[in-house]
């Protein structure tokens, strides 16, 4: 028998976008334990923003297992809350998104990281050169301090956990970094993505360095950071077509109040129809485009309008449950015969 070091972690009840939670148990067992293996556990929700202090007992499902090797012996459990009866807390936005292992789904993280107030590689006063170097720059002087080595090392932890990391790369800003996560499956990448923060967060405590999520940390001609979301079903990746793409669009365009609802808080920030974006109260889309609210991939008509597409307004700090969930709902409401999801 050993001892294993289950590490839970969990979204709490912050609004408009939860913030991770975590501690550790310890557990013997025969052999490296697999997801079937592992306890509910429970945690006191009333210092979470998830239940009053007279009530307080929250639980733990554990949904994905990822080992963790920042640690010996050790595993992450990522896990939804639920509440005493067993059915889903109400601040659980994973329990919302349908369990569809046919639509795929891509997140472009981008962020930055910070050290005494500003972002890595900025002046003590003032600002550093305008933006443009930056992007996928290489050197001292465009990239600055630390901020390679915190990147290179979340991705190998990233993969050694078995997250689906798609690749890395500076971003337009300085001090802007992003990474690319895909999963098959409407649950995949947002566990990927969660469990790809808290490893990015945990590892910039040995550095002194905070991540910062939000969409427009730097005001002025400076790029935000968005999450660009790519997805597909079955039917857009085998039939498609101009058709069926012009429908959908016109929902997308009908729901962007509820899109733009769960798209991430201080988005008016960074949709502004600059940087890349799109104005927040309009919608586009366009190939090739990055200033249209989504992107058609630059062979998608060649393919006869079919493939993937990118939504580019879901900002960086957006919870992904809650985008997979807007995403499906609204593609859920082209009608298109039995394979409009599937």
């Amino acid at each position: 028998m050993a001892k294993y070091k289950l590490e839970y972690i969990w979204l709490d009840g912050k609004k408009p976008v939860p913030e991770l939670r975590g501690k550790t148990t310890l557990k013997e067992f025969d052999q490296p334990p697999t997801l079937n293996d592992l306890p509910l556990w429970g945690f006191d929700g009333s210092s979470t923003m998830q239940a009053e202090g007279h009530k307080s007992d929250c639980i733990l499902k554990p949904v994905a297992l990822y080992p963790d090797a920042a640690r010996k012996n050790a595993y992450i459990v990522l896990s939804e809350v639920m509440l005493p009866d067993g059915t889903p807390h109400p601040s659980n936005g994973r329990a919302t998104a349908p369990d569809d292992p046919d639509v795929w789904f891509g997140f472009e993280q981008e962020y930055f990281l910070y050290k005494d107030g500003r972002p890595l590689g900025f002046p003590e006063h003032g600002y550093p050169g305008p933006q443009g170097p930056y992007y996928c720059g290489v050197g001292y002087k465009y990239m600055g301090g630390i901020a390679r080595t915190i990147v290179d090392e979340h991705l190998d932890l990233c993969l050694h956990a078995g997250i689906n990391h798609e690749g890395i790369n500076a971003e337009v800003a300085k001090g802007q970094w992003e990474f690319q996560i895909f999963g098959k499956g409407s649950h995949k990448a947002a566990d990927d993505m969660w469990t790809a923060r808290y490893l990015m967060m945990r590892l910039c405590e040995k550095y002194e360095v905070d991540v910062v999520w939000h969409c427009k940390p730097i005001k002025g001609d400076w790029n935000g950071s968005g999450m660009h979301t790519n997805f597909s079903t079955k039917y857009m990746r085998e039939i498609g077509g101009k058709d069926y793409l012009e429908d959908l669009m016109k929902v997308f365009e009908k729901n962007i109040p509820e899109h733009i609802a769960v798209y991430g808080p201080d988005n008016h920030l960074r949709l502004t129809g600059l940087h890349e974006t799109q104005a927040i109260d309009k919608f586009s889309y366009a190939l090739s485009d990055r200033g249209a609210s989504v992107r058609l991939p630059v062979n998608f008509i060649k393919h006869g309008y079919k493939g993937y597409l990118e939504d580019r307004r879901p900002n960086s700090e957006a919870d992904p449950y809650q985008i997979v969930s807007q995403i499906i709902k609204s593609i859920s409401e082209v009608p298109v015969g039995e394979m409009a999801v599937a």
